[in-house]
C-alpha cells in the first residue's frame, strides 16, 4: 500500500509537541498505532518502521518523545553524544508527562476523518516501555512492546507508586512483550521479575523471547536482524488487526 506522511503540531500539557503521521495514501479510515521511538527520537530507521506499518493499513503517529527538552525537530545521532543526551532526557522527563502526551495524541487521531477511532500502541526500547505505559489509558486497545527498557528497574522518574511495574495491574487491554535474550538492558533477572509479576496480577499478555540483541529492529548497525524484524512486523500486523478491529 502506498503511503503519505506529514508533520503535525499537537498541544500537550507540557507544551507543543511535533509528531510525524504516516498513513495509507487512499481514501478511507484506518485504525491508529502510536509508535514510540527510542531515546534518539524520529530517526530515519524509526521513520522507516512507521512507514512499513502504515503500508500494512494503519495510521501511525510518531511523537517526539522528549519535546519539552529539545528544540522541535531534534533528532539525536546513534553515537555517544546522542546516547548521552537521550539518556539524560529519559531520566529528566517524568512518566506523568508521557501520559499526557499519549492523551493528546489520542484526542488528535480520534478527531481525524482518516482514523477509525481505535488506537493501539507500539514502540522500541524506551518506546516499548512507553507503549506498555500507554496501555494504562482506557482508549488504548492493545500494545506491542519491543524490548521495553526500565520497566523492571523502575528507573524512570514518576510519582510514588506510579511506576509502570506497579501500575501494570491497572492495564485492561492485551499486551505483547518481545525481548532479545542477548539484550543487556533487560537481563534475564529483569525478564523473570516481570514475567512472574505479570502472571501474579493476571495481566492479559503474550510473552516472546528471541535470540537477538537490543535494537534488533533498527535497520542501521550490526545488531539489526532483518528476518526477525520482518517476523515482528507480521506479528504486529496480526495483533493490531485483531485488537483494533
Amino acid at each position: 500500500m502506498i503511503t503519505r506522511n506529514e508533520f503535525v503540531k499537537l498541544a500537550t500539557a507540557t507544551g507543543e509537541m511535533q509528531a510525524q503521521v504516516f498513513r495509507p495514501n487512499v481514501d478511507g479510515s484506518f485504525p491508529c498505532i502510536i509508535f514510540y521511538s527510542e531515546i534518539f527520537q524520529i530517526t530515519a530507521p524509526i521513520a522507516r518502521s512507521a512507514n512499513i506499518l502504515a503500508g500494512l493499513g494503519f495510521v501511525v503517529v510518531v511523537p517526539e518523545v522528549f519535546h519539552e527538552l529539545n528544540p522541535m525537530g531534534t533528532v539525536l545521532g546513534y553515537d555517544d553524544a546522542g546516547k548521552d543526551k537521550g539518556n539524560n532526557d529519559k531520566w529528566a522527563k517524568p512518566l506523568e508527562s508521557h501520559d499526557t502526551d499519549t492523551q493528546a495524541i489520542i484526542e488528535f487521531v480520534q478527531a481525524q476523518p482518516y482514523c477509525t477511532g481505535k488506537v493501539g500502541a507500539m514502540g522500541v526500547c524506551i518506546g516499548g516501555h512507553l507503549a506498555f505505559r500507554a496501555a494504562l489509558n482506557p482508549n488504548i486497545s492493545g500494545a506491542f512492546c519491543l524490548y521495553p527498557t526500565d520497566i523492571h528497574s523502575n528507573t524512570l522518574p514518576c510519582e510514588p507508586a506510579n511506576d509502570s511495574f506497579t501500575r501494570a495491574k491497572d492495564i485492561t487491554c492485551e499486551v505483547v512483550l518481545v525481548f532479545g535474550k542477548q539484550d543487556p538492558h533487560v537481563p534475564v533477572e529483569g525478564r523473570q521479575m516481570m514475567y512472574m509479576h505479570f502472571q501474579a496480577i493476571g495481566l492479559n499478555y503474550q510473552w516472546l523471547e528471541v535470540n537477538a540483541q537490543h535494537a534488533f529492529m533498527r535497520d542501521e548497525g550490526e545488531r539489526y536482524d532483518p528476518a526477525l524484524a520482518l517476523e515482528m512486523y507480521s506479528k504486529a500486523q496480526q495483533f493490531f488487526q485483531r485488537t483494533l478491529a
